[in-house]
């Protein structure tokens, strides 16, 4: 099918194993450390399946620098309206929260903000000390942009010594122009070999969504390149078209094969392989972690 006809197809039926029971009594604590200290989540954010699920277990994804994206992911739901300033109190809050939830791993994201010089890299510097300061006994896991692939924000970010690493790739190389036409995968594998070779002994962390059109040996494909770059650890989940005006879902990718992904993916030399209908990047983050460092 042409992909304009393609992209005018509507939302698919769910099928049986992507039906998420959602909780009885939910768990006020997060919204309200959210309202409170004036902090946004990608849960939230970017309309993620698991965050009613999330919420309940008092776990978050903190958003850093604003609610608006400079890029124009087709698979995002993030706004991309005009990006505000920073806020110079958000490191401390985030680290305030994470003492609030009592949270063991503190998992930190951001929107992409090519409008500032660095790229918000001293900003999230800026909130793993915090968190760090506040909150000695959390493993923080940080999940980055690209920063435009300069070297030199790269390092301000990694240098900050989160536990964790991640940036996402997303999807395949064929599929960038179509998906993230303002990003480019080979540079994005280069953040993550940049910041294995600039700190050897840091976890390193990726993500790609299926469903958006790749083949299976694609995935594979994209598996081997992040691998050759040193990841340690990758998530690949199911894409859900969370706003009308995303990409369609093009296929729903069955549990068996995201069995299957998994073993092949993980013969790859990854020390962690998620790979399931609902994992996203930050789902059981903390448990992934403890696994490795076991």
């Amino acid at each position: 099918m042409p992909e304009n006809q393609s992209e005018k197809k509507s939302r698919s039926p769910f099928p049986p194993w992507l039906k998420k029971q959602v909780p009885c009594n939910p768990n006020n604590a997060v919204r309200e450390c959210l309202t409170d200290l004036n902090l946004d989540t990608v849960c939230r954010s970017a309309r993620c399946p698991n965050q009613l699920e999330c919420f309940q277990k008092r776990r978050a994804t903190f958003l850093l620098m604003g609610p608006s994206c400079t890029r124009n992911c087709r698979f995002c739901a993030v706004d991309r309206d005009a990006p505000a300033p920073l806020d110079p109190q958000e490191p401390r809050h985030v680290a305030e929260a994470v003492q609030r939830l009592k949270l063991k791993h503190a998992v930190i994201t951001s929107v992409t903000r090519d409008d500032l010089p660095d790229g918000g890299a001293e900003h999230f510097a800026q909130t793993v000390k915090a968190v760090r300061e506040l909150n000695p006994g959390a493993t923080i896991e940080i999940l980055t942009p690209d920063f435009r692939g300069v070297e030199k924000d790269i390092a301000t970010a990694a240098d900050s010594l989160p536990d964790v690493f991640n940036h996402n790739v997303e999807t395949v190389p064929r599929l960038y122009p179509r998906v993230r036409p303002m990003a480019d995968f080979a540079a994005s594998v280069e953040v993550l070999r940049f910041v294995k070779k600039l700190h050897p002994k840091m976890t390193t962390k990726s993500g790609i969504m299926v469903g958006l059109g790749e083949e299976y040996g694609e995935i594979l494909e994209a598996g081997k390149a992040l691998a050759a770059a040193g990841v340690d650890m990758l998530t690949v989940g199911q894409y859900l078209q969370s706003a009308p005006g995303n990409l369609p879902v093009e296929r729903f990718v069955t549990p068996e094969e995201f069995a299957r992904m998994r073993r092949e993916l993980k013969d790859l030399g990854f020390r962690h392989v998620a790979a399931a209908p609902f994992v996203r990047s930050s789902y059981n983050a903390e448990e992934a972690l403890e696994e490795i460092s076991a």
